[in-house]
């Protein structure tokens, strides 16, 4: 768990990180460069979800090696299950995503991070995102450099 007190709010602590696939880790279906060797290390301290409706068929393989949950689910309703499960996990959690269907997940989380990245970023979700950053790497980076959760957020 990480535990990051927010001067004149709150306390937040951080049991897991869940993330979109396709747009926010992957980029047409394969890990972006600096995802893995990241996870690795976050995976010690905190459980990793990788959540997708797998578009590219390639999340098992790009994944195997990790060690991380993985939740593959059909499009249809991608948003209400990436909710669902979010909420099963019962509080703690920091999402992360690009997409339209993040929104709901981005709701149910602690933390809420949307990730500006190459395959583009559903302008709607600013809105529902406690912290936006460029790129993937940078949103996995506030968890070992949790100061910088601590300056964006303070009151």
């Amino acid at each position: 768990m990480i535990q990051i007190d927010i001067p004149g709010r709150f306390t937040l602590c951080i049991e897991h990180l869940v993330l979109d696939y396709n747009g926010t880790v992957a980029e047409d279906g394969s890990l972006i460069d600096g995802v893995e060797e990241r996870l690795m290390k976050l995976k010690e301290l905190v459980s990793v979800h990788i959540l997708t409706a797998d578009t590219y068929g390639t999340v098992r393989e790009q994944c195997k090696h990790l060690g991380v949950s993985i939740d593959t689910f059909e499009v249809g309703d991608a948003a209400g299950c990436k909710a669902e499960i979010v909420r099963s996990l019962n509080g703690n959690t920091m999402c992360v995503g690009n997409g339209y269907n993040d929104a709901p997940m981005l709701d149910e989380a602690n933390l809420s991070v949307c990730v500006l990245g190459k395959e583009g970023t559903f302008a709607g979700l600013l809105s529902h995102a406690d912290i936006v950053t460029l790129s993937i790497t940078d949103a996995l980076d506030l968890l070992t450099h949790t100061d910088r959760i601590r300056a964006t957020l303070r009151g």
